[in-house]
C-alpha cells in the first residue's frame, strides 16, 4: 500500500458529522464525497420522518404510505429510468442505503428492497427495452410500487424444483393459476412480478401482473410477530389472464430467477448490519443514561462487555459486506460469497439484538424503547431470501469442490 493512500479514520470530525457511532472503522468513508452526502440526506429523512412514526405503525401492523413520496424525492432510483442518462450507482453505495434503512426500521428496508431489488431488479435484468421504458420510469420515482411473487404456500427453499403456479399460453395472453405466499408489498403494489411454470415446456417464466387484473387476489397475512409494517400477502391466481406483452422477455428459466436472488441476497446482509448498528446504538445510549447503584450502567464491566461484543459483531459484518460490494463492483463475486454474507451477518444480528435486549432488561420488551421491535424483526431477516441452512449448503458445496449436500 502506498504511503500516500488516504485511509478512513473513526476519530475526530468523523463522528462530528452525525454519522453512525457503530461504524467504528469508518467504512462509510470509503464512499466518494457525493455518495456520502446522499447517504446523509437519506439518514436525515429517516431520522426526522420515519423514526418518529414507525413504532406506532409497527404496533398497528399498518404501512405509513405518507413516507413513499419522500422516498421518491430522495432520487435514489432515478438511474433506473432508461432515459435518465444516469449511471448505475455502486454496490457499495446501494449497500449503505440498505444499512441506513435497516438502522431505522427493518420493515422499511424490506419494503424498499422488495420494490427496488426484487421487482425493479427483475425488470432491469429480464425485461425487454420496451418493458423497461414502460414500467421503470414510474417505479424509479416510486409512483408505482413493485412486488415479487415467487414463494408458494408449500414451496420455499425447494421452489426451484417444485414451482406449482402454472402459465398456459392462450393466443396473445397467458393464463396464470396457482398461489403465492409471503409476498411483500403485494396488498398495494401496482406491479407484481409473478413466476410460473409453463405447462407446455416446463420452463419457469416471469410475468408482470398489473394491479386489479381479474383473477388476481392479494389478502394480507395477519398476526405477524415480525416486520409488521410490511404488508405481506397470500396471492391467489385463478384464471388470471396476462398479455404476452407482460411476459418478461428475458426470463426463460429458474436460472434467471436465481440470478435476481443472488443479487438481492447481499442486500439482506446489509440490512442485517443496519439492524445491528441500530440495536447497538440504542443500547449504547441507554447504557449512558440508565443509572443503577448511583451511576450509569455503562460504567459496569459486564455492560461494557455486551457493548463490545455487539460492536465487534457489527464491525466484522460490515467489513464482510463492504468487501462483498467491492467484489460485486469489480464483477468478480460468486454466489457462495453472497450466501456466506447472508448467513453470517444474520446470525450475528440475532446475537446483537438479543444482547441489546438483555442490556435494557425489562425495558427491552417495551416498544417504547424500540429494541423489542428490532428483536422481532430480526427473526424475519434471519429466514427470508434463503435460510441459514440453505446458505450454508451453497457455501459448503463451493468449498468442497462441488460436493452437494442438497437433498433431491
Amino acid at each position: 500500500m502506498s504511503a500516500t493512500t488516504a485511509l478512513p479514520t473513526p476519530s475526530g470530525p468523523y463522528l462530528d458529522k452525525g454519522q453512525l457511532p457503530a461504524d467504528f472503522y469508518a467504512y462509510e468513508e470509503l464512499l466518494p464525497g457525493g455518495e456520502r452526502e446522499k447517504i446523509e440526506s437519506v439518514r436525515a429523512f429517516l431520522r426526522t420522518q420515519a423514526a418518529p412514526i414507525v413504532d406506532d405503525y409497527w404496533a398497528r401492523a399498518e404501512f405509513p404510505f405518507q413516507l413513499v413520496e419522500g422516498f421518491g424525492k430522495l432520487g435514489l432510483l432515478d438511474w433506473a429510468d432508461p432515459d435518465s442518462g444516469k449511471s448505475h450507482p455502486s454496490n457499495l453505495f446501494a449497500g449503505f442505503i440498505a444499512l441506513e434503512l435497516g438502522h431505522t426500521d427493518a420493515s422499511m428496508a424490506t419494503f424498499y428492497g422488495v420494490h427496488s431489488g426484487l421487482a425493479m431488479g427483475t425488470i432491469l435484468t429480464c425485461g425487454s427495452d420496451e418493458q423497461k421504458r414502460r414500467w421503470l420510469p414510474a417505479m424509479s420515482r416510486l409512483e408505482k410500487i413493485g412486488a415479487f411473487a415467487l414463494t408458494e404456500p408449500h414451496g420455499g427453499s425447494d421452489v426451484a424444483g417444485g414451482l406449482q403456479t402454472t402459465a398456459r399460453r392462450d393466443g396473445d395472453t397467458w393464463v396464470l393459476d396457482g398461489a403465492k405466499r409471503w409476498i411483500g408489498n403485494a396488498t398495494f403494489a401496482d406491479l407484481v412480478v409473478v413466476w410460473a411454470r409453463d405447462v407446455e415446456t416446463g420452463h419457469v417464466l416471469g410475468f408482470v401482473v398489473e394491479k386489479d387484473t381479474p383473477g388476481f387476489t392479494a389478502t394480507k397475512i395477519e398476526n405477524k410477530m415480525a416486520l409488521r409494517i410490511v404488508q405481506n400477502a397470500d396471492i391467489v391466481l385463478d384464471g388470471c389472464r396476462v398479455p404476452e406483452a407482460n411476459r418478461l422477455q428475458n426470463a426463460n428459466s429458474f436460472k434467471d430467477t436465481a440470478e435476481i436472488l443472488r443479487r438481492t441476497r447481499s442486500g439482506v446482509a446489509w440490512q442485517a448490519v443496519g439492524v445491528m448498528f441500530g440495536a447497538y446504538e440504542i443500547a449504547l445510549q441507554y447504557a449512558k443514561e440508565r443509572e443503577q447503584f448511583g451511576r450509569p450502567i455503562g460504567g459496569f464491566q459486564l455492560v461494557q462487555d455486551l457493548l463490545v461484543r455487539m460492536l465487534g459483531n457489527a464491525t466484522a459484518s460490515c467489513g464482510m459486506v463492504t468487501r462483498l460490494a467491492q467484489l460485486q463492483d469489480a464483477g468478480v463475486y460468486r454466489d457462495e460469497q453472497s450466501a456466506l454474507a447472508k448467513a453470517f451477518c444474520t446470525v450475528r444480528m440475532r446475537e446483537n439484538v438479543g444482547w441489546a435486549r438483555e442490556l435494557l432488561a425489562g425495558n427491552g420488551i417495551v416498544l417504547d424503547y424500540k429494541i423489542g421491535r428490532f428483536v422481532a424483526d430480526a427473526e424475519a431477516l434471519y429466514s427470508y431470501e434463503g435460510t441459514r441452512e440453505i446458505q450454508t449448503l451453497i457455501v459448503g458445496r463451493a468449498v468442497t469442490g462441488g460436493l452437494s449436500a442438497f437433498v433431491r
